[in-house]
């Protein structure tokens, strides 16, 4: 797809998500795989990159800032509008054309964020919207493109949605359902499998359900997502405004150079 048009619009607004196909090409994609592979090995490093370590050791999961070992069980890494090639993905001009629809001229970014079931991940991953009270800004984000890095499927833990569940609203403030929410929110005869080819892209709404399985396949399922919203949004607690990817003052793959400390003190979202 390079146009977003009102059929698609009316689409995504019907189902709270859409198909955008393969937004970016083979060589982008290899490059954005060579290069999330660089982050967990730690052969590429920022500081002021807030990740998510797996400790086989103990099985649990424990955030880290920056990189602390050499291995490709990190979980989830964020912060990562701070690196070229990923910053250069989010800001393609396709992008921009569906955030001038949902969010305006100006704006910033919430989360750019790695998600990895690694080979033979045993978690899952609860129904949830990517909103509510417990987020601390101001006003909750619309519009997510989550994009494959791997294929996804059914058999290696891929997400799973309620197509048209973004029209409930805020289901619940406190981020995850409640099991009496979910017989009422996501009856397994309304829930749909989002499998997706490695490189293709979807358009999410942020209130609609998902979650995801564990993956007993000997790979692991990878994928980024960003999220968009008003460059006016603002930190409850601070005040604090976020990165702009479109718009004045939008960061720039050649000039950016990490990202400051203060926007890494506390964890939104």
């Amino acid at each position: 797809m390079t146009v977003f048009d009102d059929t698609h619009h009316e689409g995504f607004l019907a189902r709270g998500y859409l198909r955008l196909g393969k937004v970016g090409g083979p060589e982008e994609l290899a490059g954005l795989q060579r290069r999330i592979d660089d982050l967990m090995l730690g052969r590429i490093r920022y500081p002021n990159m807030r990740m998510q370590l797996f400790e086989a050791g103990t099985g649990k999961l424990r955030r880290t800032l920056g990189n602390e070992a050499a291995t490709l069980s990190y979980r989830r890494i964020d912060d990562l509008e701070q690196d070229p090639l990923f910053l250069a993905y989010m800001q393609q001009p396709f992008f921009q054309r569906i955030c001038r629809r949902y969010v305006g001229e100006a704006v910033s970014v919430f989360r750019a964020m790695f998600m990895n079931k690694p080979a033979r991940w045993e978690q899952t991953l609860p129904w949830h919207q990517d909103v509510g009270a417990g987020w601390g800004i101001d006003r909750n984000p619309i519009v997510t493109v989550w994009t494959a890095l791997d294929e996804a499927t059914a058999a290696n833990g891929a997400m799973e949605i309620v197509p048209g569940s973004h029209v409930h609203g805020v289901i619940n403030e406190r981020h995850f359902l409640t099991p009496e929410e979910e017989t009422r929110y996501a009856p397994p005869g309304k829930v749909e499998a989002l499998e997706a080819e490695a490189g293709e892209a979807v358009l999410l709404h942020n209130l609609l359900l998902h979650r995801s399985g564990t993956n007993p396949t000997d790979r692991p399922r990878r994928a980024f997502s960003a999220t968009y919203m008003e460059a006016e949004t603002r930190t409850l607690d601070t005040g604090m405004t976020f990165p702009v990817v479109f718009g004045p003052g939008a960061l720039d793959p050649a000039t950016v150079c990490g990202k400051r400390a203060e926007l890494v003190e506390k964890f939104y979202g």
